[in-house]
């Protein structure tokens, strides 16, 4: 009888460990509990009516924050023998992976595999760290990253976050942070065509964003804003008397 709030499963299964060091473990913002348990469900009423489809016989779908909170964590749950398991957000990446500060903002970078690193090096034009013995494994970048991470942080000021995304391009996974406001105007967003514009009758004029599912045959109707309070209640009483009626027939 515990209230289900996303943030109390983080703490309670063990998101909120892996987030920060050992110490000082951090919630997850974004209701990332929420939206996966909503996830879940979609997918599970839509095997639940394939499975009535095919054999007649429809479902119960059963979701918790429990069980999305552990799903979203399944391979985190599965351990090499012997492996230790103190493993925080940094410790495989060197301390490589995560956002930076640059001379204008944050940038997020991911360079784990060798090739990335490579390219990370040169792209700050500090290439010696590519050759040197100290740095040349995720995990010597690890133990050395107390020496590492000072060298990245003053290449990284030469530039602004969104310069520095330029340069590396695609030889190294990154991004800079950006708020989402940014969003409505960023090239690939509207690319794709997924800003609209929605009117509400006591809110007014407002940009969102519509379709995270694109379908090629079936593109569904345009997005709406949300209704008033009581707005359909007419209808939806009109078609439940419909539906009795039809039923009593």
């Amino acid at each position: 009888d515990k209230a289900g709030y996303d943030q109390v499963l983080q703490a309670m299964t063990g998101i909120c460990a892996l987030q920060g060091s050992p110490e000082a473990p951090e919630i997850v913002y974004g209701s990332v509990v929420d939206y996966y348990a909503a996830a879940l469900l979609a997918g599970g009423v839509s095997s639940a009516l394939y499975q009535r489809e095919r054999t007649g016989k429809g479902s119960a779908v059963n979701i918790s924050l429990l069980r999305s909170a552990l799903a979203m964590q399944s391979a985190r749950l599965v351990w090499a023998e012997g492996e230790a398991r103190e493993v925080y957000r940094d410790m495989r990446s060197g301390g490589i992976t995560g956002l930076h500060p640059t001379g204008e903002g944050h940038l997020y970078i991911s360079a784990n595999t060798p090739h990335f690193w490579r390219a990370l090096c040169h792209k700050i034009d500090r290439p010696a760290l590519a050759t040197d013995a100290r740095y040349d494994t995720v995990r010597k970048r690890a133990q050395h990253q107390s020496a590492l991470l000072p060298i990245l942080h003053q290449a990284l000021q030469a530039r602004t976050a969104r310069e520095w995304e330029a340069v590396f391009g695609e030889e190294v996974p990154c991004a800079a942070a950006r708020s989402v406001e940014d969003m409505f105007d960023e090239p690939q967003v509207l690319a794709q065509g997924m800003v609209a514009r929605f009117t509400h009758p006591t809110v007014g004029d407002f940009r969102g964003f519509k379709e995270p599912v694109r379908f090629s045959r079936t593109p569904g109707p345009e997005p709406f804003a949300a209704p008033t309070l009581g707005q359909h209640s007419a209808a939806v009483r009109a078609e439940v008397a419909r539906l009795d009626d039809t039923a009593r027939r």
